[in-house]
């Protein structure tokens, strides 16, 4: 058994610190976040920026994401220090939204995001893996539900504090906002740094061989793990550029009330996973990882077509509950799928930060496509070819993606 996580059972007191510490740092890096995405959307549209140009820079970022995450990984797997990682990701962040508040040139919002970009990779992989120090394999479904549920309250908390800072004061004081909040992010993440053994390093079982280059090029070719990092792509590809697609098509449409609107389509769906969660998880934990899978990627099609026929701007919020119930199942099941099939292996974050990069080729791909189709053919053909995307990433998880949930044994623990 992995030794850091008998030293957390052998003592229940740290093991409730770490819980709960890392419950906070979920809540502030997600407010953090907030700031990134369809707020500079709003930002840049107000500023005279084309759904080209806004495209372009917020693929950059994607891009600069996705050419980072295998190695970010490797970082993040030699590592021992998992809290500094995540510190410096957060400290980032701050340089990031301060750029972005400074001027909305073109070199200021391009170094912004892919300085973002870059930190992302390093901070997703460590929250991840520390989630499984603290929590163990056969409790991480669990835990990770209760990562996103308190990412989603974060989320809805910065929303509405970035929508109100961004109503009643400019879109541009959003970004200084965004960099104060990693204050307490900074904060929340010193018990974690001190308490004993989420420092270490996610090792792997007894049982398993000991990380060579070897296991490295076989654990990457795993026809699942390749399988799913292609389902990955697909649902980033349909579901990356809609919120900032919407967020832009309601700036046009409701431009004195923007911010207040962008907030509600942000904080509807993480009400939403705040809710459902942790019965997400445990229903991955019982009945396996594609229902949640199949659950979760067939709302993309269906939130696409709405977004394309419906145009009244707070009938539009509404179908925000669709990205809830996605966000919900794919948050869960991206690190938790990967721990299925590469957590034994000595290379979870290696793999995570694979599956990143595909994650990444979607997401890069949907704000730059989206956009351009929204400028040359409207915003219904765009929000119509997403939603084709999300039926096809919909088909290939229910014809394609195996079921990797861990064979249960007599006492109800994955066997290897």
């Amino acid at each position: 058994m992995n030794p850091t996580l008998l030293r957390l059972r052998r003592s229940p007191g740290s093991a409730g610190t770490a819980d709960r510490a890392l419950d906070w740092f979920n809540l502030f890096i997600a407010n953090i976040q907030t700031g990134f995405g369809p707020f500079i959307a709003v930002y840049l549209t107000t500023e005279g920026w084309t759904q080209t140009a806004i495209g372009f820079a917020l693929g950059l970022g994607t891009l600069t994401a996705m050419l980072s995450q295998a190695p970010a990984g490797a970082v993040v797997d030699a590592i021992a220090g998992k809290a500094k990682v995540a510190a410096a990701s957060v400290i980032a962040f701050a340089v990031s939204a301060l750029l972005l508040a400074i001027r909305p040139d073109p070199l200021f919002v391009y170094l912004a995001e892919i300085l973002h970009g870059f930190s992302s990779c390093t901070l997703g992989p460590a929250v991840a893996a520390i989630s499984i120090i603290v929590a163990g394999q056969t409790r991480l479904g669990i835990r990770l539900g209760r990562n996103a549920r308190f990412a989603s309250i974060g989320n809805g908390i910065g929303a509405a504090l970035m929508g109100a800072c961004g109503y009643y004061v400019s879109n541009r004081a959003v970004f200084v906002l965004t960099a104060v909040l990693t204050l307490p992010a900074l904060i929340a993440l010193g018990p974690l740094a001190r308490l004993n053994g989420v420092g270490a390093k996610v090792a792997p079982s007894p049982c398993s061989k000991s990380p060579q280059r070897q296991d490295v090029r076989k654990i990457l070719t795993n026809p699942k793990l390749l399988m799913f990092a292609g389902c990955t792509a697909l649902f980033t590809l349909a579901n990356g550029a809609m919120l900032p697609l919407a967020a832009s098509n309601l700036t046009q449409r409701a431009a004195d009330r923007a911010s207040l609107l962008i907030a509600a389509c942000i904080v509807l769906p993480q009400m939403v996973v705040a809710l459902l969660a942790p019965a997400i998880g445990r229903l991955a934990e019982r009945r396996g990882r594609r229902p949640v899978l199949l659950l979760g990627f067939a709302m993309l099609p269906l939130r696409g077509l709405l977004f394309a026929v419906v145009h009244d701007p707070f009938v539009i919020v509404s179908f925000q509950v669709l990205d809830g119930i996605a966000a919900a199942c794919f948050g869960i099941m991206v690190p938790l799928v990967t721990s299925d099939i590469a957590s034994r292996s000595g290379h979870f974050s290696l793999s995570l930060g694979f599956v990143g990069v595909a994650i990444g080729v979607g997401a890069t791909l949907s704000t730059a496509l989206a956009g351009s189709i929204g400028d040359r053919f409207g915003d219904p053909t765009a929000f119509m070819s997403l939603a084709g995307i999300g039926l096809l990433a919909t088909a290939l998880v229910f014809f394609g993606m195996p079921e990797t949930r861990p064979r249960e044994n007599a006492a109800g623990l994955p066997m290897p």
